[in-house]
């Protein structure tokens, strides 16, 4: 954003974290919502644009409205996932939303809500074909090539780095001959990863490469988030976990959460497209033997590369960079 010549009031890369790990940097973010607030208040604004993070952005919304600055939000909060008393928020703060999810644009707009689907950024410059599906008929998870994706935030990979490699070593001893490529997202992640291998482990490291890997990949191990829609994209099989703490999901995950399926790719299909374990808190065996079952069914893979890759198809069917903007235009011209 700053080389496109945005004036940044402050950088929060790195900064997004899990709910209950949040707690931390309650002062950093108060700090910083005045900080805007005060902006908002001595500055003459057209359009206040945000992007995802509700907890922080509801706050940003709010004083846009009471400076009667018009607001959009561009990527819905998951409201329809877990929290939904927060429409009442989105419908008070928010006077446009871009969705990037096809089913979000019916959802909200039932509830509400100014809204329309722009299509998902991640495929604005992926080319997505109907025909590149894995080919699984001579396949040998023997030799399979496997990718490991534990996500871009620290604390992903500090919950699903170790297992990773555990689940990695298991397979190495049904199947000696497989590989795996592990996905990084910069170079300081990487070094990151190669610091904490476990004893045993070895892997190829990529930075940044998502798709790529996965279609030279046979199977990948993803952390849940966007990654797994860029891996759905070239057709790859896949597992998706995440890990949480025990205690908190047990006294208020359970609760605040209301989709049946907590996986992206779940989410869009309707149904348990790939397996999910969501939260995984510590036997890495129930995954394990899910890849196992997978892998040992060539007709299952070929499939299910199939499908995956029509599931994401309406997710490139607009650019979503070029929609927002229209929009933008819309209303601050309007």
């Amino acid at each position: 954003m700053a080389e496109a010549g945005c004036k940044l009031l402050q950088v929060t890369v790195g900064k997004a974290v899990m709910i209950y790990k949040a707690l931390s940097l309650l002062g950093h973010f108060y700090k910083l919502i005045k900080r805007v607030t005060r902006f908002l208040k001595s500055n003459k604004v057209d359009l206040l644009i945000v992007c995802d993070s509700p907890a922080f952005n509801f706050h940003i919304a709010k004083a846009a409205k009471k400076a009667g600055i018009k607001t959009l939000f561009y990527v819905a909060p998951q409201i329809w996932a877990w929290a939904g008393w927060r429409i009442r928020k989105l419908r008070k703060y928010c006077d446009k939303l871009c969705c990037i999810l096809p089913f979000e644009q019916d959802w909200f707009s039932q509830r509400g809500i100014d809204v329309v689907f722009v299509g998902n950024p991640l495929f604005d410059e992926l080319e997505i074909d109907s025909a590149r599906h894995k080919k699984y008929a001579d396949f040998q998870p023997i030799s399979a090539r496997f990718a490991l994706m534990p996500g871009s935030r620290n604390t992903e990979l500090e919950a699903l780095w170790q297992p990773m490699q555990q689940i990695a070593l298991r397979i190495k001893e049904k199947y000696p001959a497989a590989t795996f490529t592990t996905v990084a997202v910069d170079t300081e992640r990487e070094q990151l990863l190669r610091k904490t291998e476990i004893a045993g482990f070895e892997c190829r490291y990529t930075i940044g490469s998502v798709s790529e890997t996965a279609d030279a990949s046979d199977f990948s191990i993803v952390a849940s988030g966007s990654a797994t829609l860029q891996v759905a994209a070239v057709g790859c099989p896949m597992v998706v976990m995440y890990q949480s703490s025990r205690i908190l999901w047990h006294l208020v995950g359970w609760w605040l959460v209301r989709a049946k399926y907590l996986s992206l790719v779940n989410i869009l299909s309707g149904k348990e497209l790939v397996p999910e374990f969501m939260p995984y808190f510590s036997s890495i065996e129930p995954i394990v033997e899910s890849i196992e079952q997978l892998l040992e069914d060539n007709d299952k893979l070929a499939q299910l590369s199939d499908d995956l890759i029509k599931l994401t198809e309406p997710l490139a069917e607009k650019k979503a960079c070029d929609e927002v903007a229209k929009t933008v235009i819309e209303m601050v011209t309007g």
